[in-house]
């Protein structure tokens, strides 16, 4: 692969609203030339044979089991608040 030139890299820092110094676009026009090129290989690869997914383990669902248990006592749930009013959390005004 030919690399990504200075001007598609400062068009997607224009993209993304960045303001690059030259060493900066050297930089990343370097870094992001060997990312293209490490992704390429994959066309280079034989994968009719290979189904699509989305995940390349299999795996279930990784939650814990929902099991019902006792609900926190008033005081609990307020023990890390900063302040309390009540039966409230008490935050600063917006």
């Amino acid at each position: 692969m030919a690399g990504i030139s200075k001007d598609e890299v400062l068009h997607v820092a224009r993209l993304a609203r960045l303001e690059l110094t030259d060493d900066e676009v050297a930089t990343f026009q370097e870094q992001l030339s060997a990312i293209l090129d490490a992704v390429s290989k994959v066309a280079e690869l034989d994968l009719a044979d290979v189904a699509p997914t989305a995940h390349p383990l299999a795996i279930s669902n990784t939650w814990a089991e929902d099991e019902p248990h006792e609900c926190l006592t008033l005081d609990a749930a307020f023990a890390n608040a900063p302040e309390r009013d009540g039966d409230y959390f008490r935050v600063p005004p917006a």
